[in-house]
């Protein structure tokens, strides 16, 4: 997996908050979870589940896929490590309606680490469509909660797998995505993944209408 470049997640979370003037305290209370870990999350101590993820940027009215979009006042924020985010990209990532593509070599993905073992790696992006185009790989024991709740997020979700195997839990009901396969549902619905496989569990993925 390449690390292309690592966009500053706790800062951009920090820069949200902030300018929409919430308190740390206020975010963790919406989310269900402690100030502690927002807190971890922020300085980057900590990487979010995609489940807290989701919580967070709905609590915040933002879209998952702008965590992706630096900007320079984000790579220089608290949290963010020097050196991470080149000077160049920064500066081509502050121009409103940045596109990503037409063509996203393999060693230049855009990627998100995020915790209980999963991996985003952004395959492009359209200056005005509101869809995710990502490549997702859940490790062994990966998990979209690491607490095991379902998620439920705004957008509809097109998932097709490419290797592995991966279980959605989904509302009721419960599917084994083995490779070839493809699922596709309103993300609203409570929602689970998770890898217990003992090899990665790797599939491209659409998130449409994730714009608050």
């Amino acid at each position: 997996m390449s690390p292309a470049v690592v966009p500053p997640l706790g800062a951009r979370i920090r820069q949200a908050r902030l300018e929409r003037g919430r308190s740390l305290r206020a975010l963790a209370r919406e989310v269900g979870v402690s100030p502690s870990l927002v807190s971890q999350i922020e300085t980057g101590k900590s990487q979010p589940s995609v489940s807290t993820l989701y919580a967070i940027t709905t609590a915040l009215g933002i879209s998952v896929e702008s965590l992706f979009d630096m900007r320079e006042s984000v790579a220089s924020s608290p949290g963010s490590s020097p050196g991470t985010v080149p000077h160049a990209l920064a500066a081509l990532a502050a121009e409103p309606g940045r596109r990503i593509g037409p063509l996203v070599g393999a060693g230049g993905r855009e990627t998100l680490e995020l915790d209980s073992g999963v991996v985003w790696e952004r395959l492009g992006r359209v200056p005005g469509a509101e869809t995710g185009f990502l490549l997702v790989t859940y490790r062994p024991g990966g998990s979209s909660s690491g607490s095991g709740a379902l998620m439920r997020h705004p957008g509809t979700e097109y998932g097709y797998l490419t290797s592995g195997e991966l279980v959605l839990t989904l509302g009721f009901e419960e599917y084994t995505l083995r490779p070839g396969d493809s699922v596709c549902f309103e993300s609203t619905t409570p929602h689970r993944y998770r890898n217990d496989g003992e090899v990665p569990a790797v599939g491209v993925w659409f998130v449409s209408g994730d714009v608050q």
